[in-house]
Formats: structure tokens, sequence, C-alpha cells
């Protein structure tokens, strides 16, 4: 039996009494799943195009049809009952293994009866859903009446929208009328408008309000095929139409957008039916495990410069991105049919643009074609414009048709020019001109270098957005700094930025400072080279240009430095301080990198690397006052006001000394007066302690505990510090590493729990206790789990690095490890070290999303020997390797 939806084949209003035989049923199973199977197998063996997404979807939702109606006619259904397709099945549209949602509507006369028989038709029900499952089928289903539809699709949008979209399949016609008139009634558009846009809110937020999530739903994330479906949803309920050629004979849509929105729909649906086939289930995620497969299934093939998945993703965002901007410009045109014109509401900003209740609009549909300048004077007239909150739809519909406009003569034109670098240096309104040049691609279009990083994925495990909106990130993140209602945020940035004053001069370095990520070599001086010809073509001042290149050039190394450098060193901080020129560079790339660093993901940033930045611009300022810092006196200046902090808690004078004259300078200069006061108040009683004296307290630079280790120095006590960090559940952020001239050591750690923390109070005095009994114990080190790898990890691998080398004296060894972040990963390490008898003297600990870069100054009579230098590489690569 054949069903075409809408139009299916009556079967009798008594069918055959009972359930399908086990006989029946097993037939049933083998045809379902053998018909599956085939026009799956169809779809993988076809050229991957829209046409073969679009035959197949409706292919599987016909032959769930035919299934749907042999099992109906074999039940002992109910009189006058009726079986609809409701959600994305009642579109006619089945993806291979999406859930099949089906509506077992009654006649009022059967539902809710006591009489035996009406028992038996409840039993026949259940039976038929029942057999449905045992054949394969996934279904969703709901049993109700026509009054009870109408009751529920009151109360809940959700309902409204399944009833809109229902569709007949077997059972009696003349219910199904009466259903489908009584749904009509229950609906408001108005009503239905304003819920549906709520609920498309709350997704978008779900899905982090962005289509260029690394992993994005293709189905609910902004930009995806949901996007399209609720236009059409409040299209269908107010009458406009159920289709997009539909919508254009009503003037909500013009004849080239129709053909954007088939096309993307159209490609939307392929990956999605591509996706469930490769995974094998349903999955409307494009989950790093799953895009290289599904972009071979498309036939991209890796490249030496490129992964296979990046092709597919890059065309997937720019789809998703389309479908973003046409969704905006049909809701609002759509709202605007459904509430009435605003027209009253209209108010002339200048002849090229109108006020139209907050919103900006074109003076005339034709005006970019006739201006091409008003293209950038849009924006500009954005920013300066009190009151306006977007652009209408109006407008956006005809900045999308003005994208060819912008070709090479545009970006030439040099009134264009002038307009961007006016846009730039506008008091305000940077952060929303610029997200709205993206989404409308004016800024693609006007920067052609731009336009190449659009939708670009970044595969280094700390980076959770496309680079063009990395960039758009840091940019908002600079602009911020000179905002005084965001000053609580990053008060010494703010500071420093309300000296700065020329603030344009960052924006363009945030815009370029990635801009030639993928294009292979070192993207910071090909960015540096780009953002050079940029303002050579701006007319910007030399000055200027040259700190906004040694910006772009620049934008790693404060942050280079500060996470895997000695900054007590003070030949370290001289060479820094020459590098930076003057205050006035130092000042800049302060706040772009931590601008930067905040805008690769919310887990990079933490409060302690925020005070690594710090440290290393202070104390760099200090040196390009004109003279190399002066160690004595800062380590004098620093014991001073130690003993005034001791003072306070009623410490005896002289007290510290019998500490203090067992630590050698590079102790003080490590360490900032707090410490050493803390340090003292902590130890002064236990110099000569022959057991391990384990303090905590909260940490003074924001999350997590600050941890004090004083015990007589053995090989394998940092090994043994850090198994415990490990099976207690603590990341550790930094280690000071130091031996006093007595044979102790004295360790400080920075460590994050990964659970929260309610209570600081008990949680330092378990680690205390505990910390303390693993450092009495005498046992071996137990072996170092590997840990699991994160899903990220396991398809971004990093291959693992170990370089050991001489410091500049000759004298230390400086060891580097980069390798994927997992637990126990210091451990493995510090077993290593202690297994060689390697002294460790600091560890600088940087964590970047899930990939670490760990540098430790290390010293041992085993680095001295080529043979022994070999053997501990290879064992940390073998220690570090996943």
């Amino acid at each position: 039996m054949s069903a075409v939806p809408g139009d299916a084949p009556v079967p009798q209003e008594q069918p055959t009494p009972g359930a399908p035989a086990a006989s029946s049923l097993k037939t049933l199973r083998a045809q379902f799943r053998d018909g599956k199977t085939a026009l799956i197998q169809r779809f993988r063996d076809a050229r991957p195009t829209a046409p073969a997404a679009g035959r197949l979807v409706r292919a599987l939702a016909k032959h769930v049809d035919r299934t749907l109606q042999d099992l109906w006619e074999h039940a002992f259904m109910p009189r006058g009952a009726a079986l609809l397709a409701v959600g994305g099945f009642g579109r006619g549209e089945l993806f291979p293994y999406s859930d099949v949602d089906v509506l077992v509507l009654l006649p009022s006369s059967v539902h809710g009866s006591d009489d035996p028989a009406i028992a038996a038709h409840r039993s026949a029900i259940e039976g038929f859903i029942t057999a449905c499952w045992d054949i394969g089928l996934e279904i969703g289903s709901s049993v109700r009446t026509i009054d009870e539809c109408v009751a529920e699709a009151q109360a809940d949008v959700t309902v409204q929208t399944a009833l809109l979209e229902s569709r007949f399949i077997c059972g009696s016609r003349k219910l199904y009328s009466g259903f489908k008139r009584a749904s009509a009634s229950v609906m408001n558009p108005s009503a239905f408008l304003r819920a549906k846009t709520l609920e498309m809110r709350q997704r978008h937020t779900k899905y982090e309000d962005t289509p260029y999530s690394l992993e994005p739903n293709c189905k609910e994330s902004p930009g995806g095929l949901r996007d399209l479906q609720v236009v059409m949803w409040v299209a269908r309920a107010a009458g406009l139409g159920k289709t997009w050629s539909e919508l254009a004979s009503k003037g909500l849509v013009t004849p080239f957008e129709v053909k954007q929105l088939q096309r993307n729909e159209g490609l939307l649906k392929l990956i999605r039916a591509r996706l469930h086939v490769v995974a094998g289930r349903r999955e409307d995620r494009l989950v790093f495990d799953l895009q290289t497969a599904v972009a071979e299934s498309f036939g991209y093939k890796a490249t030496k410069a490129h992964r296979a998945s990046e092709a597919l993703m890059r065309r997937y965002y720019w789809a998703a991105k389309a479908v973003a901007q046409l969704n905006q410009i049909l809701m609002l045109n759509i709202e605007e049919r459904i509430n009435g014109s605003q027209e009253a509401q209209m108010r002339p900003i200048n002849e090229k643009f109108l006020d139209r209740g907050g919103m900006l609009e074109v003076a005339s549909d034709d005006l970019y074609e006739r201006d091409h300048h008003a293209i950038l004077e849009t924006f500009l007239t954005y920013q300066r414009t009190v009151g306006i909150k977007g652009l209408s739809a109006r407008t956006l519909r005809a900045l999308y048709n003005a994208r060819e406009l912008m070709d090479a003569k545009f970006r030439r034109d040099p009134r264009n020019r002038e307009l961007f670098m006016q846009i730039l240096r506008e008091p305000q309104g940077q952060t929303h001109a610029f997200r709205l040049m993206n989404q409308t691609s004016v800024l693609g279009r006007y920067l052609w270098v731009f336009r190449r990083i659009v939708g670009q994925m970044q595969h280094d495990l700390f980076h959770v957005y496309t680079v063009d909106q990395h960039i758009l990130m840091v940019l908002r993140n600079v602009r911020r700094f000179f905002i005084p209602e965001h000053a609580h945020e990053y008060p010494f940035c703010s500071q420093l930025a309300a000296q700065f004053d020329r603030p344009w001069v960052l924006y363009i370095a945030a815009l370029f400072h990635d801009v030639a990520k993928g294009r292979g070599g070192d993207h910071s001086d090909l960015g540096g080279t780009e953002v050079r010809r940029f303002c050579r073509e701006h007319g910007i001042e030399r000055d200027d240009t040259q700190i906004i290149e040694f910006l772009v050039r620049e934008h790693l190394t404060l942050s280079r430095i500060a996470q895997k450098e000695d900054l007590s060193d003070p030949d370290v901080i001289t060479a820094f301080a020459a590098r930076m020129k003057n205050q006035r560079y130092l000042t800049a790339l302060y706040l772009l990198t931590v601008a930067d660093i905040r805008g690769t993901s919310p887990k990079v940033w933490n409060a302690w690397k925020g005070k690594l930045l710090e440290d290393l611009y202070r104390l760099t300022l200090r040196a390009l006052g004109g003279s190399r810092p002066n160690m004595d006196a800062d380590i004098e200046a620093r014991k001073l006001e130690a003993r005034h902090t001791l003072a306070l808690y009623s410490v005896l004078p002289g007290a510290e000394e019998a500490l203090w004259k067992t630590l050698e300078v590079s102790y003080f200069a490590r360490h900032d007066a707090a410490d050493i006061a803390w340090h003292a108040r902590s130890l002064s009683r236990h110099v000569q302690s022959d057991r391990p004296i384990v303090k905590a307290r909260s940490s003074s630079v924001g999350e997590g505990l600050q941890v004090l280790v004083y015990s007589p120095d053995k090989a394998d006590l940092f090994a043994r510090i850090c198994g415990y960090f490990d099976s207690a559940g603590f990341s550790i952020l930094d280690a000071k590493i130091h031996t006093t001239t007595a044979g102790y050591a004295l360790d400080t750690f920075q460590v994050i729990s990964a659970a929260p923390v309610e209570h600081y109070r008990d949680l330092i005095s378990l680690v205390e206790t505990q910390l303390g009994q693993a450092l009495n114990t005498e046992a071996p080190l137990p072996e170092s789990s590997r840990g699991r790898l994160s899903r990220r990890v396991k398809s971004f691998p990093i291959t693992p690095r170990v370089l050991l080398k001489p410091d500049d004296r000759g004298q230390r060894w400086l060891l580097s490890v980069s390798t994927s972040d997992r637990t126990g990963l210091l451990y493995s390490i510090a077993r290593v070290l202690a297994r060689h008898k390697i002294n460790l003297q600091l560890a600088k600990i940087s964590t970047l999303g899930e990939r670490v870069e760990d540098t430790f100054l290390i010293n041992g009579s085993a680095l001295q020997q080529n043979r022994l230098q070999i053997q501990i590489e290879t064992e940390l690569l073998d220690a570090i390797t996943p």
C-alpha cells in the first residue's frame, strides 16, 4: 500500500481485529529494515547534493507511512480514529535516525469511557504502538481527542506548533478535517509569533548565540534548520503561505532570496542527513569526532595546509550565516505584516535614513545602488544616532542584496576609506557596529583580507570560536576597557585605557592580529604586513602605523614571556623592556594581550594568569624608566614590608631571621612581601623540623588555594606533592620551588579544585592534613594514571614535544614540555625527574584550554651526560604521550 503525504488512501473503518501476528510482524520488520537500509545505502552511494538529501528524507517518510498504514490495518483500532504525522515527520520529511512523531486521534465517544469495549480499544492502541517499536520504528506517540488537542494547544505553544504541521496518514478523514478546523480556531498569529520569537531567542542563547560554534548543532544552533522552520511556522499560522514561493508571492521575500533560502536549506539538510548516516544514530551536532568522516563523505580531502573538516565547516558556517541573516529579515517582515505597519513611528534622521521604531531604515530600497557610500554610512549612522537598537528588515534586505556592489573599486574609494576610519574613531558603538558589519557580510567585503578568515576553524584546543568571531570578541574586550560601566571587570586595564589617547589604534590591532591565520607561516608577521598596507591605504600617520604594526607582530610576546620565563631574572626583564621601546608600546601590548587571552575561551583566563601579565607589565615599566632593576634594593624593601606585616600579626621582632638566613636571593626575588611574611609566620618555629610542614590559605589572586610545603629535601618530594594534588582533584597553576642552605625544600603552589568549593576553611584543613600524611610515607611512588582524553584532544591531537637545553649561564637547564592536557600529567613528569634525581627550582605551569605548555628550571648531575640527557628526554616523551 502506498501513501502520498496529504492524500493517503483510506483503509476500512473496521480493520482486521487484533494486533499483527508474529509471522506478520516479522515480515513487516524485515520489509521496514530492508527498505530503510536500501534507501540509506542509495543515498550513501549518491553524489553529495541537496536534491539527493531531499529525495532521501521524503522517501524515508513515505516508507514509514506505508509501514504505519500496514500496522494500522492489522490493529483493532477504534471506529472513526485517525493516525496523523506531526513534527518533522508531519512535514513529509524524515532524516535517517530521527524520531517518528505521530498522533493517534480518537473520536470523543471513545476516550474516557469505562465501557469494556473501550478498554479493548485502548489495548489495541497500545498493541499498535508496541508493534511500531517492535519492527524498529523509534516512535514518539500521543493519543488524544480533538477537544484534548485544543485544550493543550491553548496552554502550550509547542503543541500548537505540532498541530500546525500535522499530516494525515490513515484512518478517518472526517475526523482529521474536524481536527484541522478546531486547530485553526486556536491559532492567534500575533501571540504565536511572540511565543516563537521568545522561544527562538532562548534557543539561540543555549547555543552560545552564534552560528560559529566549533561543534554546531545543524538543526538547533543559530543559523540552523530550526531557524528556517520557525519562519515557516509563523508564516503558516498567519496564513501567509506554506512554501518559500508562496511567501514570495505575498511580497515577504524576493525571488533572489528564495533561491538563497532553498540553496542553504538544502545544504543544511544534506549535512544533517550525512551526519546521521555517518554516525549511524540520531546525531545533529557536528562534533569533532564526526567532522572529518562527514567531510570525507562529501569528497573533501586533507592537504598539508588544511584538514578535510575545515572545508566542510567553512561551507556550513557560510550557509548558517546566510540563514541567520534571512531569518532576521523574514521574521521582521512577518511581524510587520501580522502586527500592522508602524508608519506613525517613522522619524527622519537625514535624507538617507529613517528611525523606524528604534530600527535604522533606508529611505528607499535602491539607496545603495544609487549611492554606494551609503553602505558604510549605515553603520556610522547607527553609531551616532541615539535610540537606534538595530537594522530594520528593509535595511537588512537592502544590504543583503548590495553585496555584489562592494567590489575592488568600492574598496579603493577614498570616501569609503574615510568612512571606515570614522567608524573606528567614533567615541562609541564599535562592538555592535562591527558585529553588524560581519553579520551582513559588509566587513568581509570591505576588508577582503578579513573575508578569508570568516568561518575558519582554529584547531588548537584553546580557541572556542572561529577566527572571525575571536577577532570580534577581542575587539569587544578592548572596547570595554574604555567604557566606564565595565571598569569593575578589569580595573587595572580600565585605568591604563583611560590614559591611552587613541583607542582606535588598539581597535585596528585587534582587527588584524589574527587576520593572517590559516595561510601557513607566522601569522603574526603576515598580519603585520597586512596591517601596514591597510594603514598606508587609509592615510594613517607614520607613528600610529608603527605602533599598530608592532602590536600585530608582537601580540603573542608578552603572554609568552609572562607564562614561560623567570620574571625574577633581571636579564629577562631588561631584554623584554628593550623590545617594548617605550611605555606607550608596553601599555598598548598589555591591553591587547589581556583582551586576546580573554577572547579565546572562557576557560583559558584565570586570576593567576592575570597576575603574571600584570607583574611583567609593572617590572618592565620600571625598567623602561631608564635603570636596570636594583635587586638588592628590591629585596631589602620586600623584607621591610614583610616585617611590618609580621608585626601586625604580633610576631616577635627577629623571629623571621632563623628562616631568612637559610634562604638565597632567588627566594626573595620570586616572592612578594605578603608571601614572604606568610612563610615566616608559618615556619618561624619549624625551621629545623624533621617532619613536613604543610600550610594552606585562600589564594590572594583569585580562586583556589595557595599551599606552602616545608620539608627535608628528597629527590621524590615534588613527585609526591604532585601525586597528592592529582589524586585529590586539584590542578596546579604555578609552583615556586626553593631549596634552603640547610637542605630543606620550601615550595609554594597555586592550585584550584575541579569541584565547586563552598567552605574554604574545611578544604584548607583537609589539604594540610592529607598532604602532610602523603609526604610522611616512604612507600614507592605509585604508577601515574594515563587519564581520559577529552573528545577535543582525540580529534585535534597535539604532537608531544620535550626540549631540554642549558640556560644562558650554562648553570641550570630549561625543560619545556608541550602536550595535550590530561589528569596526572604533571605527576608523570615529576616521577621521571625524581627517578633521575633531578632538582626542580622553578615550575611555570601554563594551561591553554586543553593544551599545556610547561617550563621547568632544573639541575642535576645526570644532565651533564649526553647519554642520560637523551634517556631523560625519551622517558619524558613516553610519560606525556597520550
